[in-house]
C-alpha cells in the first residue's frame, strides 16, 4: 500500500516543476529580473520535494513496520508542505510580474501554492492521527491518503500554468533555478502539467 502512496506522491515533483515555464519571444530586463528572483528560490524547494519523495519510496521498498511508514510519511508530507509554502512566499515577495495581468497571475499562483501546502499539511495531520496497532485500519487509512494524493496531483495547477506561459514563461525557463530536473521518482503516474519545478505526483 505504501508503494501506491510513493507512486501517487511522485506527482508532487511535477507540480513544483510546473513553475519552469516554456515558450515565448525575446524578453526584457524587468521580466528576466522577476523570473530570476522567483527561480532562485525554486530549485532548493524542488530538492526538498525530491527528498520527501525519496523518503516515501525508500520506506515503501522494504518491509517497513506501520510505525516506520507513519513516521516517514508524516515527515515527508511536512517537508512537501513547507516547500510549497516557501514557493508561495517567493512568488509573493517577488511582487507582480511586469506582464499583462501580472498582479492577478501572481495572486492566483500564491493562492494555489498555499492551498497545495495546506493540503499536504492536512495529509500529515491525517497520518499522524492513524493507529498503527490495527494494521487493517492503518492500511485503509493509507488507501484514503493515496486517493487524496491522486486528486491533488491532477488538480490545482491552472494558475501555475498561466504563470509559466508566454513571455513570463520564457523568462522563467531561461533561469537556472527553474531548469531543475525532478530526477528519478517512483513509478510514473499521469502528471498534471508541463514543466517551474512542478508540485503534486
Amino acid at each position: 500500500m505504501n508503494k501506491k502512496l510513493a507512486t501517487a506522491l511522485c506527482g508532487s515533483v511535477v507540480l513544483a516543476v510546473a513553475l519552469t515555464g516554456c515558450g515565448g519571444d525575446d524578453g526584457d530586463n524587468e521580466t528576466d529580473a522577476w523570473a530570476k528572483e522567483v527561480c532562485d528560490e525554486v530549485q532548493p524547494q524542488v530538492e526538498r520535494i525530491q527528498d520527501a519523495n525519496a523518503t516515501i519510496d525508500e520506506v515503501s521498498s522494504k518491509d517497513s513496520s506501520p510505525e516506520e511508514v507513519k513516521k516517514a510519511d508524516s515527515r515527508a508530507f511536512q517537508q512537501i508542505s513547507d516547500a510549497y509554502k516557501s514557493l508561495a512566499t517567493a512568488v509573493d515577495e517577488a511582487g507582480p510580474p511586469p506582464v499583462e495581468d501580472g498582479a492577478e497571475l501572481q495572486q492566483d499562483a500564491v493562492k494555489e501554492l498555499n492551498a497545495i501546502s495546506s493540503s499536504y499539511a492536512g495529509l500529515k495531520n491525517k497520518i499522524d492521527a492513524m493507529d498503527t496497532k490495527d494494521q487493517a485500519k492503518f492500511a485503509d487509512g493509507l488507501k484514503e491518503i493515496v486517493e487524496e494524493l491522486n486528486k491533488l496531483g491532477t488538480s490545482g495547477d491552472e494558475s501555475l500554468n498561466k504563470l509559466q506561459s508566454g513571455e513570463l514563461g520564457r523568462a522563467m525557463s531561461e533561469q537556472e533555478g527553474c531548469q531543475a530536473s525532478p530526477g528519478a521518482t517512483p513509478s510514473p503516474t499521469p502528471t498534471p502539467t508541463t514543466p517551474l519545478p512542478s508540485p503534486p505526483a
